[in-house]
């Protein structure tokens, strides 16, 4: 399994619930699949998509916050994982998809192949769950901050560029966050 089909899996659980997705193809991948007003595609800044996801799951706490990560954004901010658990935001569940690549540089190798991120997460004290053995729905809904580590291959697919702009990206869910 590649990591669009690891997106789709995550998106036969998703709803209503605001999805901030890591850059690149991630996004890409995301945005075809199935683009939606709850979507926040990032468009730069590699490794905070879960400071964003943090934020948001704070500022709105009457929502459902799903951040779509990948295992060498994680790489690049570590300290969010300490962070998360600190604020521990009960609406904010974090799937890491683990395929061991930078994949919108060209898939150089990360330094996940050597480590255990569930582990990881475990250690700082946040639940954490391998996405093959968990209900997604459930953790969603259970209003307790959840690390899920989703393990696929490295690889791209064939997504296109998304043709919104960052404005009209950030407009439109802003907009939909104030609904």
């Amino acid at each position: 399994m590649q990591r669009r089909d690891a997106i789709e899996k995550i998106m036969n659980s998703i709803d209503d619930e605001l999805v901030i997705c890591n850059i690149g193809f991630p996004s890409r991948e995301l945005y075809d699949i199935e683009d939606r007003k709850e979507n926040f595609y990032m468009i730069g800044s590699m490794g905070l998509a879960s400071s964003i996801g943090l934020g948001l799951a704070l500022s709105q706490p009457e929502k459902d916050v799903v951040v779509i990560d990948g295992d060498g954004a994680l790489l690049m901010n570590m300290g969010s994982l300490v962070t998360v658990k600190a604020c521990n935001p009960g609406n904010l569940t974090w799937i890491v998809i683990n395929n061991g690549a930078y994949g919108s540089t060209g898939n150089q190798e990360t330094y996940a192949k050597n480590l255990d991120l569930k582990e990881i997460a475990d250690s700082v004290g946040i639940k954490s769950h391998n996405f093959t053995t968990i209900s997604l729905k459930r953790l969603i809904e259970d209003d307790e901050c959840h690390f899920i580590e989703f393990n696929c291959e490295p690889g791209n697919s064939e997504a296109p560029i998304i043709d919104l702009t960052p404005e009209f990206i950030k407009e439109r869910f802003m907009k939909t966050i104030h609904e």
